[in-house]
């Protein structure tokens, strides 16, 4: 019995990240050539102070055929050295499987298809969002944080660090139970989401806590966005759940604390530490309000905001 053959898969080269914050992100090598490094401008960006600005450099050299292609890593002399499973190298071959190390980042050479790429994307999506609200996680909140601090360095750019914390949440537990603690925290993300513009990152730090940040957004504008939260959250109905089915409905409120890049710092950890201390401060002044890490300055308060549409909370959750 004559078996038939196999089609051939269509295997094209990606670099998957297996540490730090680009963790199972597949990469396809779609260049005849692509630039390793911390440069903004670099094809495969790594965020690692070890890593040269332009660090190595992966070729694709096509044979005559127009198959199989050679894939060739080549050290662009970098400060610290490119490593090819384990051992230093100036340029070599890159087979299948290949553990790529570059400052404190490993990545994998991979042939990959189709089904290949969607599973590492697929596992990427699970690793990088709350599974419950679908908000990025906080490690991805702040690798996405260090890369727009980043780019707002290069172009002068502006934007806002907003951390929120759900009042007495404790209460929804304890007065209607976890599944309705669980739907409560569902729709606050949709609120959040609905509230933001589109280009805006917003997270689930874990428990009741939420973060997000504003694109091309000062202070003044900032502090509209977090009230136009704050008010949407005060005025949602959340579902009660009962037997398992939205029953009832409840209310809750919402602290939010902000500051500013590069104002109050350019330092993405600080942002989060100084929005955290304003939220703080929101809380000891009654909660459900909304406090800047600073005060305005007279060039601020100035400042034109953009008019609020008034507008009706988004629809409950399926």
């Amino acid at each position: 019995m004559i078996q038939s053959k196999r089609p051939k898969r269509d295997l094209r080269p990606s670099l998957v990240f297996l540490n730090g914050d680009l963790l199972a992100v597949p990469i396809p090598l779609e260049r005849e050539k692509v630039i390793l490094g911390r440069a903004l401008k670099a094809d495969v960006r790594i965020n690692d102070t070890k890593v040269s600005r332009q660090h190595a450099e992966i070729e694709t050299i096509e044979n005559e055929s127009g198959r199989n292609p050679t894939y060739v890593l080549t050290d662009l002399t970098s400060s610290n050295g490119t490593y090819l499973n384990g051992h230093s190298i100036d340029r070599e071959t890159l087979h299948n499987g290949d553990k790529i190390t570059i400052g404190k980042h490993i990545l994998r050479f991979e042939l990959l298809d189709e089904i290949d790429r969607e599973y590492q994307l697929q596992i990427r999506r699970l690793l990088a969002h709350d599974d419950l609200t679908g908000l990025l996680s906080s490690r991805s909140f702040f690798s996405e944080l260090r890369r727009e601090s980043a780019r707002a360095k290069h172009e002068n750019r502006r934007f806002c660090v907003l951390m929120m914390d759900v009042d007495f949440f404790k209460l929804v537990n304890d007065t209607y139970g976890h599944l309705t603690g669980s739907k409560t925290l569902e729709e606050i993300g949709l609120c959040i989401t609905e509230t933001l513009r589109n280009g805006d990152v917003a997270a689930r730090f874990g428990g009741e806590e939420f973060a997000a940040f504003l694109l091309d957004a000062e202070l003044p504008q900032a502090l509209v966005a977090a009230e136009r939260i704050r008010a949407w959250i005060q005025e949602y109905d959340f579902s009660v759940i009962r037997k398992g089915k939205p029953a009832d409905k409840h209310n809750i409120t919402i602290s939010i604390g902000i500051s500013s890049f590069p104002d109050d710092s350019t330092d993405p950890i600080e942002l989060v530490e100084m929005a955290d201390s304003a939220l703080y401060r929101a809380k000891s002044l009654g909660r459900n309000k909304v406090c800047a890490y600073r005060e305005l300055s007279e060039e601020e308060a100035r400042m034109p905001l953009p008019s609020r549409q008034d507008s009706n909370p988004p629809d409950p959750v399926d």
